[in-house]
């Protein structure tokens, strides 16, 4: 990986976490800071959200700060210019799930414009 893909990397995880933040999620203004105008997500339920419906859910005062999303195994690749795939392991409160994310570079920074959120079998098939 070039010094320009791994700094793009960076950026985008960097955004990731803070976006996996709770302070940041109780925010509105910063969850906007994060998202893409188009953002839209599959979640682990099964729901489909957009920039409207996340910021109804956590600014509704549901974010706990008491228990932080716990993340490992994320790596991610640039897939074009201004443009990054991250795939991380998530356990937030028990839920566990495997996630996706695609962030594109925009005048502003770093913004998700895709996530999707696949549950974790409780069995191994």
């Amino acid at each position: 990986m070039t010094d320009e893909s791994e700094r793009a990397v960076q950026a985008a995880m960097d955004a990731e976490f803070r976006l996996l933040d709770p302070e940041v999620r109780a925010s509105p203004a910063h969850v906007l800071e994060l998202l893409d105008p188009e953002f839209s997500e599959f979640g682990a339920s099964g729901r489909r959200w957009d920039v409207k419906s996340i910021l109804a859910v956590t600014s509704g005062g549901t974010v706990s700060s008491e228990s932080p999303v716990q993340v490992s195994e994320m790596s991610g690749v640039v897939l074009a210019p201004g443009v990054v795939h991250l795939t991380y392991f998530a356990d937030n409160q028990g839920r566990r799930a495997w996630r996706s994310s695609l962030w594109r570079l925009t005048e502003t920074g770093w913004r998700m414009y895709f996530h999707q959120a696949t549950p974790v079998a409780s069995e191994v098939e």
